[in-house]
């Protein structure tokens, strides 16, 4: 048997991560046409934008860092110098900043400052990712990064449009309830169930629709170029915390448990953010077990942020802080069988209910239900 040593992503299936990566770019195409055409010249300037700043960044950045030693500067622009610098650069280093330029593209809302999607777009790849060393060696996702970066630093300039008009900052679904949860009956007047499932609602360009979502889940999956585990543990996990907070709300508030629970799911960026971004083979555990504890932590930090934090959807910060835990998972899995056990299923279990204690105390309080 021949050892090989290699930089993340690694991958214990038949799949190139060229050919997985090629999977996640056609994946993500129902969602990026349905961005387009929702939002018209709007969208595709921010995609456009993000698109070459990241190919840039990450072009000039492995020139940099695979600067061949015997090179002067100066025979970088002869032929020779040129393919010597040719070599260092695979297809990998165009299709991983195209699949994380989209996904922060996606992440924005549609006519967003163009200095302003530069800015994220520069920072998530430079910072989190290229700072790194580049593909493999990051810890942390660069569409996130850039998306979190613009939410603290630039987020009063982060307007949300619905087809192309403007409306309030605040005039996404989940802002509707986010103060008070008894709102939800004049949330769904102003965007039914099926609005969500079809994208016809303010948002994030490639939150806003379920069924494009589903469309590229389906196929990603299908092709066996995403592990359904972490992107399961997320949502089931949220599911979890988030029927707790609909059933406290409904019988300290009398808001319907079914339509609070399904609008909670639909809304924001929780399916986009589990079929596309958790399932990131770079920046999740490497074990079966491990990246179902990634997947519940992103989970409930996103139900903890909705129901306790300041934010209406916290699923880019969510990755981002259990990105820092993989490491910690992997060490703490080194060496054990790759199965599950009674005890990490406990575990689990233990964890959540606490956390069900938590936010269902936390939602009463803020109902005025204690």
């Amino acid at each position: 048997m021949k050892l090989v040593v290699q930089s993340a992503p690694y991958i214990r299936k038949p799949v190139s991560v060229r050919r997985m990566m090629l999977d996640v770019i056609i994946a993500l195409l129902p969602v990026v046409l349905f961005a387009c055409i929702q939002n018209g010249w709007n969208g595709v300037y921010v995609i456009l934008i993000s698109v070459s700043t990241m190919l840039i960044t990450e072009l000039f950045c492995v020139a940099i860092l695979r600067f061949p030693k015997d090179m002067k500067i100066k025979e970088l622009f002869s032929k020779e110098g040129f393919l010597k610098l040719k070599q260092q650069y695979t297809i990998n280093n165009i299709t991983a900043p195209l699949i994380s330029s989209l996904i922060y593209a996606l992440l924005l809302p549609a006519g967003c400052s163009g200095y302003v999607v530069f800015i994220g777009a520069f920072f998530g790849m430079f910072v989190g990712k290229m700072i790194f060393g580049g593909l493999g060696s990051n810890i942390f996702n660069p569409a996130a990064v850039g998306r979190v970066f613009l939410a603290v630093c630039f987020g009063s300039q982060l307007i949300y449009t619905k087809g192309g008009v403007d409306v309030a900052a605040g005039g996404t679904p989940l802002a509707l309830i986010k103060d008070d949860m008894s709102l939800l009956s004049q949330a769904l007047q102003e965007y039914s169930l099926l609005d969500l499932f079809l994208g016809q609602v303010p948002g994030s360009m490639g939150e806003v629709s379920a069924l494009m979502i589903l469309i590229g889940g389906i196929y990603l999956f299908a092709r066996r170029s995403a592990d359904l585990r972490s992107c399961l543990s997320m949502i089931a996990s949220f599911c979890v915390l988030t029927l707790v907070a609909s059933i406290v709300a409904g019988n300290v508030a009398s808001v319907n448990i079914g339509e609070l629970f399904l609008y909670e799911l639909l809304s924001g960026g929780l399916l986009f953010g589990a079929v596309f971004m958790i399932t990131d083979p770079v920046t999740s555990p490497t074990t079966k077990f491990g990246r179902i504890v990634f997947g519940t932590i992103v989970g409930s930090l996103t139900a903890l942020i909705r129901y306790c934090g300041a934010y209406p959807e916290g699923v880019a910060f969510s990755i981002l802080i259990a990105n820092m835990f993989v490491p910690a998972i992997d060490h703490l899995m080194r060496g054990k069988k790759n199965t599950y056990t009674w005890k990490q299923i406990l575990g689990i279990g233990l964890s959540m209910t606490a956390l069900c204690l938590i936010v269902g105390f936390a939602v009463a309080g803020r109902l005025g239900g204690l």
